[in-house]
Formats: C-alpha cells, sequence, structure tokens
C-alpha cells in the first residue's frame, strides 16, 4: 500500500492525534465517511445536486416568509 509499513502508519496516526486531538477524530472520520456516501451518491445519480445546508435553507425561508406578511 504506497510503500507504508506499519511502522509508517502508526507514526501518521501519531501525529494526527496529536494534531487533531483524540475527541475530535469520530468527527473527523465521520464526515469523510459521508463525504465518501454523497459523492458516491452523485455519481449515481444524474442532474443537479442542492449543496446548500439545510439550516441556512430554513432560515431563508423564515426570513422570505416574515418579509410577506
Amino acid at each position: 500500500m504506497f510503500g507504508l509499513g506499519t511502522q509508517e502508519l502508526f507514526i501518521i496516526m501519531i501525529i494526527v492525534v496529536v494534531l487533531f486531538g483524540a475527541t475530535r477524530l469520530p468527527q473527523i472520520g465521520s464526515g469523510i465517511g459521508k463525504a465518501i456516501s454523497n459523492f458516491k451518491k452523485g455519481v449515481r445519480e444524474e442532474g443537479e445536486i442542492d449543496v446548500t445546508p439545510e439550516k441556512e435553507t430554513k432560515e431563508k425561508k423564515k426570513e422570505v416568509d416574515k418579509e410577506g406578511e
């Protein structure tokens, strides 16, 4: 695997833990997993993908509703 042995992978993992901290690693892993699954889903589907965050969309709808009143 890319010429990396067990010792090199172990050193890389130690550096990652030091940089991000042990508490952030599950969040990073979850984010990477979601990104990969979204990428695969996007490749399979045709058409346009809405990348607007859900929270932002709800806030804009509330603003539009208030302006209309």
